[in-house]
């Protein structure tokens, strides 16, 4: 920040004193070296900094004033910590005005030294040259391999020019109704120095465009009011906003001033009449196999003020369409209706659509919110909107890469790693992998592998993508999520310094395509020329067909309105802290993040004024947030959690995503964290998406997380702040796209209960991919257990670390109908006693689900875990049925009765089937395990060490029903 004991004025202008016109303005850099992003030489704070690629001299770091300025000087400020040591930097100062196409230089390039002995650690530029942009260019650095710049500072006046800002935003009449129509009125003022052209303003509600009117040219000090007419609206709050210049056409001393937002909600009450709306529909049974038939019940409900008549609502799913007589509904109500008929199920799974009132019998106020569109799943696993491909299923040229037969973990094994256990590796220019797509893509995700950094904290890189030949985009794969090394398994104990052994090899790029690709399409991954890692292990491709962004809702305020920006790569959390607490606070009805990318730096959550304990753990409550789509709507982060200092920043929970108490609903949006680790030395973790207390009545869907150590924990120990005890009853968890995380994906702990996660798809997480944690920091471990979850029609593969589906205690708990490959070192599937849970209790069911590839060794590799394992470590697991399972390739026991000092009495095996169990047997009763099984209709085949085996020494018996 500028230093007033400096400041100086500018000749010409006597008096004027500059200010910082850099504060919060664009940043770009020539490049960055490892998380020293470019943002970060503007955030107002000298602990965080930029610093130039390593050993790229000449770096630049170029700052966007907007508009011309006047300027007087520029302060570079580095870290005043002495822990910095003194530099000297070789700099020069050049500008580029307004309009202009090229940089001048307005400084020559000089050698400045750096010393925080000196007591700053800053040096001040004189510069007096009019300018838009102002860029840095470094030649050297005495103390690093690049340029650094913790803080920049133009000190300045803006020139001469019209400034447009908005005075005042009104509407009438005051208070309207549905079938009211609106008219907004906005006050724009010229508080420039110079008249401004004849231009335009933009009406918003919910920072979404409603309309624009015309605006004269104005005279410096001039203002003018201009109105118009934007219709009806439905019942709602809308935040009301206008815009001048909205496409910068005038040239004005300050383009930041040019939107203002109405000190309150437009509230638009309801009208007299019906309105039907569908709140849900439920299929029985709730996950139908293949070819069953399948019936459904809907819950309709009529918001109106007066009765609705009797009418049809209509369903359609598949080819099948279903149309059911409807009774008159009174105001207010809400009723259940079993629907006329039944659907043969698919495999692969549909979507539902119910319409209300599908006649027009009834007058509605609304007549835009009869319809609710629900998938179903039909069999096991997700039924993800996307389809994946092997690499080595297409065709290449390259390596195959193979797992050996123990499929040996954490010793750099690219094909350990791998989906299926294979994978493809490019080395030379022109090697490809082509694959032929059976579905419509305009988007891909690719699984790889790049080398990388020497000195650790991976490198970016481009691979060439072809379509049918022809050359469609680089995509750009990135290694600064991966390579974590160390010959230990303990969680925290691995780092980013290279070494021989590593693990977490693989991570994912995505992209969306300049357009759709139809079925039939051979597309291809092609190490070119300019494609300069030295090698690319390609693992899979994902191909889908992502809908346009969705539009918004009339009911949500955009975080737009609350000053958020897209794509500008400037910090937006205040911006959308502001929109939720206003949410909170029933100042707007629902928070809408637009499509683009929106970086988030702290974690939104709710200020406690109590201060209570050492990290704010407080969430939020009563709050809607919704997206254009997940691949559209995307939050993200640049800060590793460990340095986000000045952030609220637990150590566990990181600085970015959302802290939730209650009543939370978030759809439809991506959030990308910054995490590279799964703990340090001091405590301080990855950062969590998702976490909090959760509560009641909250859902989460179609929520893609990545980078994160967890994506979703759920609770917090009761002695974190006792009044708040609240843990989550009913929470709901769909549409999940969770991505090579460092730790968990999904924990359900601290007595969560009544919860789900359905219809959701798991990559590459660092531990148990779901988990039910039954845990004792609970206020009342007689009643707070872990209970009546279930695990449902979910895709899990490569847990790179721990289990795909877990239960530790509790009961009442479910894992249905879910697909797990792939396990690195643990297994598939796994009920255990670790952890010091609470006790089972009563049943725990294990499903109609499939594993494939799971298993592995672990702790040194001196533990050898089953594709199912049960594992009674200190206290017994009762109750447990496996039914209707099928358990393919294991790398060691198909199912495993663990030693341990707990019993697992009384286990009911029925319909499952073991095949080829490659190193160990399909049940195995360890030395030291304690308990029986009784197995009905159970078929195992091709194992290694035998079908059925006790070691000597146990006493768990095996007996057939």
């Amino acid at each position: 920040m500028s230093d007033p004991s400096n400041a100086v004025t500018r000749t010409g202008d006597p008096g004027a004193p500059g200010s910082n016109l850099a504060a919060g303005k664009p940043v770009e850099a020539s490049g960055q070296a490892w998380t020293f992003a470019p943002a970060n030489a503007n955030d107002g704070s000298t602990a965080t900094y930029w610093e130039g690629n390593s050993g790229a001299f000449p770096n630049t770091l170029t700052v966007k004033l907007g508009a011309d300025a006047d300027l007087q000087r520029v302060v570079v400020r580095l870290n005043p910590d002495p822990a910095w040591g003194a530099r000297t930097q070789n700099i020069q100062v050049l500008g580029r005005a307004d309009g202009a196409t090229g940089f001048s230089s307005l400084k020559a390039a000089a050698d400045y030294r750096f010393d925080p002995a000196s007591g700053a650690n800053t040096v001040s530029i004189p510069v007096t040259d009019r300018v838009a942009d102002l860029q840095l260019k470094f030649a050297s650095n005495t103390g690093a391999p690049g340029g650094q710049v913790a803080e920049l500072e133009v000190i300045g006046t803006p020139a001469p020019n019209p400034d447009l800002t908005v005075t005042d935003v009104s509407w009438s009449p005051a208070s309207p109704n549905e079938t009211t129509a609106l008219t907004l009125r906005a006050t724009v003022k010229n508080i420039g120095t110079l008249p401004s052209p004849a231009d335009s303003v933009d009406f918003l509600l919910g920072g979404a465009l409603a309309d624009s009117v015309a605006v004269p040219a104005l005279a410096g000090g001039e203002s003018v009011t201009v109105s118009k007419g934007i219709g009806t609206r439905p019942q709602g709050s809308y935040l009301p906003s206008a815009r001048v210049d909205a496409d910068n056409s005038v040239h004005e001393r300050n383009e930041d001033n040019n939107l203002l937002a109405a000190s309150s909600a437009i509230t638009v009450s309801q009208a007299p009449g019906p309105d039907l709306q569908v709140l849900d529909v439920t299929p029985n049974p709730a996950s139908p196999a293949a070819g069953a038939a399948t019936s459904f019940s809907v819950q309709l409900r009529n918001r109106g003020i007066d009765p609705a008549p009797a009418g049809v609502t209509r369903l359609t799913v598949g080819a099948a369409t279903l149309n059911t007589a409807t009774p008159a509904i009174p105001a207010g109500a809400t009723v259940t209706l079993p629907v006329t008929g039944s659907w043969t199920a698919v495999a692969g799974g549909a979507t539902v659509t119910v319409t209300a009132d599908a006649t027009n019998t009834a007058q509605e106020t609304n007549e835009n919110n009869n319809t609710l569109a629900k998938p179903i799943v039909v069999g096991r696993g997700a039924a993800a909107p996307y389809t994946s491909y092997e690499a080595e299923d297409g065709s290449y040229q390259g390596e195959l890469l193979q797992a050996d037969a123990l499929r040996t973990f954490g010793h750099t094994d690219f094909a350990a790693e791998s989906s299926g256990r294979k994978s493809v590796k490019l080395t030379g220019t022109g090697q490809y992998v082509e694959i032929t797509s059976t579905v419509p893509t305009n988007s891909i995700v690719v699984r790889n592998s790049i080398p990388d950094a020497s000195g650790g904290g991976g490198i970016d890189a481009t691979l060439s993508l072809y379509a049918n030949g022809q050359f469609v985009q680089k995509l750009t794969l990135s290694s600064k999520h991966s390579w974590l090394y160390g010959n230990t398994d303990q969680p925290e104990g691995l780092t980013q310094t290279p070494q021989a052994d590593a693990r977490r090899l693989f991570d994912e790029a995505h992209a969306l395509l300049p357009q759709s690709y139809p079925a039939g399409t051979k597309l291809r991954l092609q190490r070119d020329a300019g494609d300069t890692a030295s090698f690319y292990a390609i693992d899979l491709i994902d191909l889908e067909q992502v809908a346009p962004p969705t539009a918004k809702p009339a009911e949500c305020t955009s975080i737009t309105d609350f000053g958020a920006v897209p794509n500008d790569g400037l910090d937006d959390t205040a911006a959308i802290q502001a929109a939720v607490t206003a949410d909170q606070n029933g100042t707007i009805s629902c928070v809408w993040i637009p499509a683009g990318q929106w970086r988030q730096e702290k974690k939104i959550l709710t200020d406690d004024p109590l201060n209570r304990g050492a990290y704010n753990q407080v969430g939020i409550r009563d709050v809607t947030v919704r997206g254009a789509g997940m691949w559209h709507s995307q939050l993200y982060s640049t800060v590793e959690p460990q340095n986000a200092t000045g952030s609220i920043n637990h150590p566990h929970e990181g600085n970015f995503g959302f802290d939730i108490d209650d009543n939370t609903q978030i759809s439809d949006i991506a959030i990308f964290g910054s995490g590279r680790i799964r703990g340090a030395s001091d405590g301080s973790e990855g950062g969590v998406a998702l976490n909090g207390r959760f509560g009641r009545n909250t859902k989460i869907d179609n929520v893609w997380i990545e980078h994160s150590n967890v994506g979703v924990w759920v609770g917090r120990d009761y002695d974190n702040i006792p009044d708040l005890w609240n843990p989550a009853d009913g929470l709901q968890l769909t549409g999940m796209r969770i991505r090579d995380t460092y730790a968990d994906g999904v924990n359900f702990s601290n007595g969560t209960r009544n919860s789900k996660v359905f219809n959701s798809t798991f990559r590459t997480t660092g531990d148990d991919a779901m988990a039910v944690w039954a845990n004792k920091y609970v206020k009342n471990t007689s009643v707070d257990i872990g209970h009546d979850n279930s695990f449902t029609n979910n895709t899990v593969q490569l847990p790179w670390r721990a289990t795909g589906i877990a239960v530790y205690g509790g009961y009442g708990n479910k894992i249905e109908n879910n697909l797990v490959h792939d396990t690195a070192n643990y297994p598939g599937i796994m009920l255990a006693t670790d952890h010091d849970p609470l006790p089972f209790s009563g049943q725990t069911l294990i499903a109609n689900n499939a594993i494939y590839r799971s298993g592995g060794a672990f702790w040194n590799e001196a533990q050898q875990f089953g594709a199912l394992t049960l594992f009674a470590a200190n206290l017994d697991i009762p109750g447990v049925v496996i039914r209707d399972t099928e358990i393919h390739d294991s790398t060691y026991d198909g199912i495993q009765f663990k030693t341990g000092g707990g019993t697992v009495p009384d286990v009911k095996i029925t319909n499952v089937t073991v095949d080829k169990s490659n190193n160990g047997a399909g049940i195995l009763a360890m030395s030291g395990a304690r308990g029986s099984a009784v197995l009905t209709d159970v078929h195992i085949t091709n194992s290694a060490t035998g079908d059925i085996v006790r070691q000597p020494g146990t006493t768990f018996t095996i007996s057939n029903g």
